[in-house]
């Protein structure tokens, strides 16, 4: 269980931010200002490697997450408690089977019949500034993408500020020093990612992981932003982001454009990182029906660093590939339809195809091609006793020139059933 002890940079950043505004008076909306939810999650997680001697993958488990959010106290400086309590059930599994990120996994590859966390963090607000300490679950930021693709999210163990006390401009500053991954009840340090066998065989770990934010929104629907983070003595990043939509005829335009600049610095634990990422996606939307179309190039020695347990936020990550090895480039084209014009409101499709090539793949001379292809058929109840119960059934496949190496050829199925049910 993550404790919930709070890190020491974290306090000092703490006591900084509380300095500047007066003592905090008696509690006043903390109570009643508070919100209770209750999360259920049924997850079916199927996933066959279609070569090698790598086994079939396939779990199924309810995980129920209980959020309970304070309000503040009364008061220039509002004080206030935010707590998330998760327990994941074992529903089907094996040792021969584990391994879906579904349930936590024994040396004896045997999966969990059950396990639960609990993650504490404390907030401060004043004005439009909010300050959290504790165990968080962050936003998803250009700089850091936390996976929530499982049961729980990935937690960490830091301290994140949000402002937008200047308006039309939003501020994010933080540092983080401990993960709790997906699956794991304990916290485990911050780990430079192999996948792909990119930077294999360094395991370099960090004490901590910094990252500040300015979003400027110039426009009702167009906004702009400037990201910096840096991996202690094993990478640094810089991500420029323009992100927006316009009426254009009878539908929406819609443009996400991004540039990222990552290298090595200090110590270089991770040994050479050397990556610059391009990307646009580009949409239109018009009666119910949304087309997509975009493009993504890695261009330097290496591919695309991130911190071990997050996914990369990249244009083309998918259910299954993130397409960023050294030198690769990949497009996507995206469709997507929502059934409420044929009178069935709450059903919706959506399908992408990636295809990457030109790939630098560590461990073979082959210069790497893939593709993928994803679905999903979601369905939202619309009234009635289960009104908001979401059913979602996903496929993908992957196919790869390079997946002798990596047993990377993959068929993927999940049948996800969430409802949230308000209790406060």
């Amino acid at each position: 269980m993550p404790s919930p002890c709070l890190p020491r940079q974290a306090v000092r950043f703490s006591l900084l931010f509380c300095a500047c505004f007066p003592a905090v008076p008696a509690m006043a909306d903390l109570i009643g200002d508070s919100r209770v939810r209750l999360d259920l999650r049924n997850y079916y997680f199927n996933r066959d490697f279609r070569e090698g001697s790598a086994p079939k993958r396939e779990e199924w488990a309810q995980g129920f997450l209980l959020h309970l959010d304070s309000g503040f106290t009364e008061g220039r400086l509002g004080v206030g408690v935010d707590a998330l309590g998760m327990l994941g059930i074992k529903l089907d599994s094996g040792p021969g089977r584990s391994g879906t990120g579904l349930l936590p996994v024994g040396d004896d590859k045997a999966p969990a019949d059950d396990y639960g966390k609990l993650a504490v963090a404390v907030k401060i607000q004043a004005g439009k500034s909010q300050f959290k300490l504790g165990e968080l679950a962050p936003p998803i930021l250009p700089t850091l993408k936390p996976n929530d693709g499982r049961l729980f999210p990935q937690t960490f163990e830091g301290g994140l500020l949000t402002s937008g006390e200047i308006e039309d401009i939003g501020l994010s500053l933080g540092r983080l020093s401990r993960v709790t991954q997906r699956n794991a009840t304990h916290h485990s340090p911050l780990t430079l990612s192999t996948v792909n066998r990119r930077f294999q065989g360094h395991g370099a770990t960090a004490e901590h992981f910094d990252m500040a934010g300015l979003d400027y929104r110039f426009h009702p629907h167009w906004q702009a932003g400037l990201h910096l983070a840096q991996l202690e003595d094993i990478y640094r990043q810089q991500v420029v982001t323009l992100v927006g939509r316009s009426a254009l005829g009878e539908g929406t335009f819609s443009s996400d454009l991004r540039l990222s600049h990552m290298n090595d610095y200090g110590e270089s634990r991770g040994g050479r990182v050397d990556n610059q990422a391009l990307q646009g996606l580009f949409g239109y939307a018009i009666r119910g029906h949304s087309l997509g179309l975009g493009y993504q190039r890695m261009f330097g020695d290496t591919g695309y660093a991130l911190i071990h347990g997050t996914d990369a936020n990249l244009i083309n990550l998918s259910m299954l590939n993130d397409f960023a090895n050294a030198r690769e480039r990949s497009w996507t084209l995206r469709y997507g339809y929502d059934f409420a014009g044929l009178g069935v409101p709450g059903l919706g499709l959506h399908s992408r195809y990636m295809s990457g090539s030109h790939a630098e793949i560590t461990g073979t001379r082959k210069i790497g091609k893939e593709w993928e292809w994803d679905n999903e058929l979601r369905y939202v109840v619309q009234s009635g006793a289960f009104k908001g119960l979401s059913v979602r059934l996903r496929n993908a496949v992957l196919r790869t020139n390079y997946s002798k190496n990596f047993m990377r050829d993959t068929d993927d199925v999940r049948l996800m059933l969430n409802y949230s049910l308000s209790l406060k």
